[in-house]
This record gives C-alpha cells, sequence and structure tokens, in this order.
C-alpha cells in the first residue's frame, strides 16, 4: 500500500534528540509557501514523536514568522516544563538556522469529569448528501483535500463570513492529532466570502484548542469532519477567525482562532 501524502509531507528523519529533519511537500504547497496547516501538522508531528511526550494535544499555538522555501527544513522540539499532569512544549522549524515558525504547545493527561458543549453544531445535511466542490487549482493542497459547501459561496458577495463546510482527507485518511491540527487551517480566508476579488493573503498565527481525546478521532476515522467559521474583524490589512470542527456524531474535536494579513 502507497504512503498517504500527507504522511509524505510530515515525514521526520531524527537528526539529534530534540531535532527533526523532514522535506517540503509539493502535494501542499500553495501560493509561496507550503500550506500552513501541513507545516502546523509537522511540527505537531515532531512533539508527538518524542519519547517524552505524556498525554495528548490540549493546545496549540503557532506563529508564521516568514514564507518557508522549498526544500529541506528542521524542527527543534523542547519540553520547557511539565509537572503530574501536563507538558508545555516549544516547537520551532528553521532553515538555513532562521527560525520561519515557532510553536507553544500544551499536552495533557485526560481524564474523566463533569462537562457541557456550549457551543451548538449547525443543523446540516449530512455530507454524502452534499456535493463535492471542484478545487479551484490544478495541484497544490487544494488537491488533498475534499470540500462539501452547505453554506458560504467563496469568492461571492455574502451576507456574512459565516461558513459550513464538510471536509476531509484526499485520499481518504484516518484522523489523528496531526492531520485534525493541519484540517483546523483548512478554512477558506474569510475575506473571500464578502470580496470576489482575490487578493493576496497570509496566516500570521493560529490557534487550536483540543476538546476531545483519541477515542473520539478513532470513532471519526475517515469520515469528513464540519468546520463551521466566521469572521470577526476585517481592519488595517488583518482578518481573524473563530471556528469550530466538529465530528460526523457531532463531537465538539477543536475550536480554533486565526489572525490573517492581506494586502489591497
Amino acid at each position: 500500500m502507497s504512503i498517504h501524502p500527507f504522511d509524505s509531507a510530515i515525514e521526520l528523519a531524527h537528526e539529534a534528540p530534540d531535532r527533526w529533519q523532514g522535506r517540503t511537500s509539493e502535494d501542499y504547497w500553495n501560493m509561496v509557501s507550503p500550506y500552513g496547516g501541513v507545516t502546523a501538522g509537522v511540527m505537531m508531528q515532531a512533539m508527538l514523536r518524542r519519547p517524552e511526550r505524556r498525554g495528548t494535544p490540549l493546545s496549540f499555538t503557532l506563529n508564521f514568522l516568514a514564507p518557508i522555501e522549498r526544500g529541506k527544513f528542521v524542527v527543534d522540539t523542547e519540553l520547557v516544563r511539565a509537572n503530574r499532569s501536563s507538558q508545555h512544549w516549544a516547537i520551532r522549524l528553521s532553515q538555513q538556522d532562521t527560525v520561519l515558525a515557532q510553536a507553544i504547545a500544551i499536552c495533557a493527561t485526560r481524564r474523566e469529569t463533569w462537562g457541557k458543549i456550549e457551543a451548538e453544531r449547525p443543523d446540516v445535511p449530512p455530507a454524502e448528501q452534499c456535493a463535492v466542490a471542484p478545487p479551484r487549482k490544478p495541484d497544490g493542497f487544494l488537491q488533498r483535500y475534499e470540500f462539501r459547501i452547505v453554506r458560504g459561496k467563496p469568492f461571492a458577495v455574502n451576507d456574512d463570513s459565516l461558513s459550513h463546510v464538510w471536509v476531509a482527507d484526499n485520499p481518504p485518511r484516518p484522523l489523528d492529532f496531526a492531520s485534525l491540527t493541519a484540517l483546523c487551517d483548512s478554512f477558506l480566508p474569510r475575506i473571500y466570502l464578502h470580496r470576489p476579488d482575490f487578493v493576496p493573503i497570509g496566516t500570521v498565527s493560529i490557534n487550536i484548542y483540543f476538546h476531545a481525546g483519541p477515542e473520539a478521532l478513532t470513532r471519526q476515522g475517515a469520515a469528513p469532519l464540519l468546520a463551521v467559521a466566521q469572521a470577526q474583524a476585517f481592519s488595517d490589512g488583518h482578518f481573524d477567525h473563530h471556528g469550530h470542527v466538529w465530528s460526523s456524531d457531532g463531537t465538539l474535536l477543536a475550536t480554533t482562532q486565526q489572525l490573517v494579513w492581506y494586502k489591497e
């Protein structure tokens, strides 16, 4: 069986106890740099592969400092602090000794407690009843995801930037924390739900909170996820969005915020 493109893109070679080496993937290339989600996924994967790692991801914040060029890169992982129930990690991706992306992450031991979900999942048709949207480009990362748009027409003037989209890896791949991290960047930039013309954009920062453990990810398998997002403000060359990622059985898997730069 051939390796999945995502697994190939996040493949890492162990170079030192806290250092991994990888290579950019043409399958996940974006305009001038790799798709931000695959960069997030590879940095998450580097932390997950540390033998000292305990628990599962609870939060992940990634800042993009500069474009990543085609070719080799290194990922350095540092366990900054740990206690009985959580670990704090610093993760940096570099090329030629220049840091291009840096993240902080928390892993925690999940335990049974009282719980309540106040977020409400939208009432949408199941994925199999929604048409697959054709990719806007013949190559690159848009070929690696399958989008089924329920609400929010892209590159159009909508009343708001709220979107409901079923999204899945293409080809299908069972969900894990690395791919969930990447999928949290699969939301269409909100500016393209208000303005039909293309303008250059670039993600500045992604923040993800994971609300479910590995059992929920295993239940999800390779089925499509429901991605819901809306911007809060567009101003001074930047906009944000708040997003929710739901499993097909209605479990809230993650919430995410993003800040994006745009050029007039």
